[in-house]
């Protein structure tokens, strides 16, 4: 094989662009909905839905808690696990895509163009997005046939023109001609998710086959079915002599892939803020990899496709001489370039991966927390005693774990993104490359001139845990003991000055390995990336255990599980009442009443009496007590009194104050 044959096999030609950068000029592009007078027709008209709504709300029932203008103001019932998810959902995913574009875009609000205070029109936008896309999911809020055919005109309107705009410019001059549209997909299916939802409540409400989701929470057979599946007794299963002994490899393997694979199950619902977040993080992983690839890849084809024989020239500057030939430097350069740009791509790819299954184990590891708070097991969950009650700290953290795992997830990808292109550079440039063209084997020359060095410490190894297997370890009746002490100790000393070398050798590989699982695993909030006695002071997890405070404290279902029942049993009573009003005169009828009045009075009584334990033993009334107001905070145990041996005479004065209460 002749010279020429042998450059076109080593380096063959990789670049299909032209010779000449003919970079492509995008002009700006004015769609036909103009930006800036859609938005100030948009927010004209979701003023007037939101009035519209506003006077629905103020015809509804006095009584009902859950519609009128409190209603109103908070759409969503974070705390219901019960609801439709979507709408919240799909609202959230909207507004975390155009916050991304006020980021990203030279202008971030369409109502002005001066680039000069940017910063403050980026302060003005994280406020306007959110109120404007309010009504969005404020329409689904009265669960009214009105509302939902607001949601829905509203919802078509912005589906419709998003659309239209990326019609009519799908080529934009930012970062890339084809990034705008790229980036607006997230946004264009959450709106047409709305567009889809808003009519079909509506023709459910039609029918009247639409729920009732204000009231549905207590009253939802979810808490209920729950409660059935945790007292339910599981069927005893035989031990055997099989189950005892350890998995063997592919099991364990294979119970490792199941542990990163979430599986929903009928009796277990996430709460909504888990599922916003989730869907969230898919978002912004999208986003984010979307914006590497439009940043870094471009430029490097286009430089790529600009490499001429000039180069030969600027590299003969630096003192580096590739080869005389300079055709070959240009073949030489632009493959090592094209090397870059696929390590740079399966940089980000590998990082988009690692998050993906790092997601989905977060999903199990939350049902798993979840779970675990709701059964008692807060030792295992937290690694210590804490009290799972509400706390301004758990409330501010509450309300921003979603936002916060959005963050993280931004920073966590884009740092593995760089630290994987690093280790990728090393990988490809100074083992792949020169094992391939067998030349400029520079690492393993280093390498290969300090095999004495590597000889000493595999030696060393290998000679402590030989000893340590047939000298120094007896085994005797089934069980292990040390053996030949004097020789060990003796063989300790004068390992010492080897141990150190490995010593050195054991602490640069802990620091690689804590700093590859600590990058990894940024973007995760549920678990800590410091050592269990010190977890308190990573902020990320703080948050997660605040966030689990709240749900646990708030939405326990065996706690709405019992609510359920008691407001039921009320009703049952009233319907009862109602009935016996009703009933017709009569000395039978007024014997009936009796009995009826005897038999209400009964479960009156058994109601009080269940609620009143109930109060008692709520943890977040216990401070409002003043008998309780002077105990200290070793008095309670996880919110509750903690009963010790010298609570007798406040147990007498709680039982007091019960009868007390019972008796009004």
């Amino acid at each position: 094989m002749d010279k020429d044959a042998l450059l076109d096999y080593e380096y063959p030609d990789l670049d299909p662009l032209p010779s000449k950068i003919e970079a492509e000029i995008i002009p700006p592009c004015d769609p036909t909905v103009d930006d800036r007078l859609y938005h100030i027709c948009i927010t004209a008209i979701s003023l007037v839905v939101m009035l519209i709504l506003a006077i629905l709300a103020r015809r509804t029932k006095v009584g009902d808690r859950q519609k009128g203008l409190p209603g109103l103001f908070s759409p969503v019932n974070f705390l219901d696990h019960t609801q439709h998810k979507g709408l919240a959902v799909a609202v959230f995913g909207v507004l975390l895509c155009k916050l991304w574009g006020l980021l990203i875009s030279p202008n971030p609000l369409p109502f002005t163009t001066d680039s000069q205070n940017k910063q403050n029109w980026v302060i003005l936008g994280v406020f306007y997005y959110p109120a404007l896309y309010y009504p969005l999911l404020a329409c689904g809020t009265l669960h009214n046939k009105v509302g939902y055919v607001l949601g829905s005109l509203l919802s078509w309107t912005h589906f419709g023109v998003l659309v239209w705009q990326k019609i009519d410019c799908p080529k934009t001059p930012l970062i890339h001609k084809y990034y705008s549209l790229f980036s607006s997909l997230p946004q264009i299916a959450c709106l047409a998710f709305l567009s889809f939802q808003y009519p079909l409540l509506l023709f459910k409400g039609l029918k009247g086959t639409e729920k009732n989701n204000a009231t549905e929470d207590l009253s939802s057979s979810y808490y209920k079915d729950y409660v059935k599946k945790m007292l339910k007794k599981k069927k005893p299963t035989k031990i055997s002599t099989s189950s005892t002994e350890t998995p063997k490899l592919p099991q364990r393997m294979i119970d490792a892939v199941k542990s990163y694979i979430y599986t929903p199950e009928e009796a277990f619902r996430f709460p909504l803020k888990l599922a916003i977040s989730g869907v969230v993080s898919f978002i912004m992983l999208y986003q984010v990899g979307l914006l590497l690839i439009s940043a870094v890849v471009p430029p490097l084809q286009t430089a790529r496709s600009g490499v001429d024989e000039d180069i030969a020239n600027v590299l003969a500057g630096f003192k580096i001489m590739l080869s005389p030939d300079k055709h070959e430097v240009v073949q030489i350069v632009v493959y090592y370039m094209w090397c870059v740009e696929v390590c740079f791509i399966s940089a980000m790819t590998l990082s988009g991966l690692v998050n993906l299954a790092l997601l989905m184990r977060s999903m199990v590891l939350h049902r798993s927390n979840l779970k675990g708070l709701y059964r008692g097991d807060i030792y295992n969950v937290y690694n210590c005693q804490r009290s799972i009650r509400a706390s301004r700290p758990a409330l501010v953290c509450w309300m921003g774990y979603t936002s916060f795992t959005a963050a993280h997830i931004c920073i966590g990808m884009i740092i593995q993104t760089m630290v994987f292109f690093l280790c990728l550079l090393i990988a490809v440039f100074l083992i792949i490359i020169p094992v391939l063209h067998r030349q400029n084997l520079i690492l393993f020359q280093i390498l290969l001139s300090m095999w004495p060095f590597w000889l000493m410490i595999l030696l060393a190894v290998l000679f402590q845990h030989i000893t340590a297997r047939f000298c120094f370890i007896k085994k005797t009746a089934g069980t292990r003991d040390l053996d030949n002490r004097g020789n060990l100790f003796l063989l300790t000393y004068l390992l010492f000055a080897v141990n150190v070398l490995i010593g050195v050798l054991l602490a640069v590989w802990r620091m690689i390995i804590t700093a590859l699982f600590n990058i990894v695993h940024m973007g995760r909030m549920d678990i800590s990336l410091l050592n269990r006695n010190v977890e308190a002071f990573d902020p990320a997890y703080r948050c997660y255990a605040h966030y689990l405070k709240i749900e646990v404290s708030q939405s326990h279902p065996v706690m709405k599980a019992f609510c359920g029942v008691l407001l039921q049993c009320v009703g049952q009573e009233s319907n009862a009442a109602q009935r016996s009003r009703d009933a017709e005169e009569g000395i039978q009828l007024v014997q009936q009443d009796k009995k009826q009045h005897k038999v209400s009075s009964a479960k009156r009584a058994r109601g009080h009496w269940q609620l009143l334990y109930t109060l008692v033993n709520n943890p977040s009334l216990v401070g409002t007590r003043k008998h309780f107001q002077r105990q200290t905070a070793e008095s309670f145990l996880n919110g509750s009194l903690n009963r010790s041996g010298k609570e007798g005479s406040k147990k007498e004065a709680a039982t007091k104050e019960a009868e007390a209460a019972a008796s009004n």
